[in-house]
């Protein structure tokens, strides 16, 4: 899944990055909105490493994500 698409799913998307990054808390995940330069940097300072690495964190994580499937009519 690419940046995009993760914007667009945020409300979806928000539970998975909370379970890898439980750490991060509802508000923090509500006012980044899918942004994710700004989540490299909350990640990268709740859990003490360079934002370099956490935004490659946060591209690995995008890249393992499948889309949503649209709900059955």
């Amino acid at each position: 899944m690419n940046v995009d698409q993760i914007k667009g799913h945020w409300q979806i998307i928000k539970g998975m990055v909370k379970e890898e990054w439980g750490r991060l808390t509802d508000d923090e995940l509500n006012v980044n909105e899918g942004q994710i330069d700004q989540l490299a940097g909350r990640v990268a300072l709740k859990y003490g490493i360079a934002k370099e690495e956490a935004h490659r964190k946060l591209e690995e994580f995008c890249n393992s994500c499948t889309a949503p499937k649209p709900p059955k009519k």
